[in-house]
């Protein structure tokens, strides 16, 4: 008999929420002691009388949990959380790489926008200059010379990275 000894490790994994209820969700997992990870932009909203700042969710539905599997049903009885994310009949586990390559575009002064269209798989890039140097991912494709489309696997999105074509090298 094989013991699994994966089964007490933390590792992150992906969760759809309600439609808008990243954020109370978040706050909900965090009161339960739940390491959770919401990624948040800030962007400037119109309204008819006045423009604010506010703080919107990167990955609309989306956020991260840092759990053992024996977590998973405390995280799944909590107000606002839909289901996790599957990927071929199990539920999705992210590396830490990703995550924290999903923190640094965020602590980098990069306009992101984030799609959801499928797109087929390119070559493996790797970004030379700027913030982020030293990035790898994989290229999708040119909006532009100033946009790059890069591929997050594990969420089956892409993020459009605005940057000059001549920070990416072949990996």
């Amino acid at each position: 008999m094989v013991l699994n000894n994966d089964a007490g490790k933390q590792r992150w994994f992906p969760v759809y929420t309600n439609p808008r209820a990243e954020k109370k969700a978040y706050a909900s997992l965090i009161s339960k002691g739940v390491e959770a990870y919401l990624p948040l932009q800030k962007s400037l909203k119109q309204w008819s009388d006045r423009k604010k700042w506010v703080e919107e969710p990167l990955l609309k539905s989306y956020l991260f949990v840092h759990i053992a599997e024996n977590q998973q049903a405390e995280v799944l009885m909590t107000k606002g959380v839909a289901r996790f994310i599957y990927f071929s009949g199990r539920i999705s586990a992210m590396p830490d790489k990703q995550i924290e390559d999903l923190k640094l575009l965020l602590a980098s002064s990069l306009e992101l926008e984030v799609t959801e269209e499928h797109l087929q798989p390119g070559e493996k890039i790797r970004i030379k200059a700027g913030p982020l140097k030293g990035l790898a991912g994989e290229m999708i494709a040119y909006r532009s010379q100033k946009q790059l489309l890069l591929r997050l696997e594990s969420l089956g999105c892409s993020i459009i990275v605005n940057m000059a074509a001549s920070f990416v090298n072949r990996a």
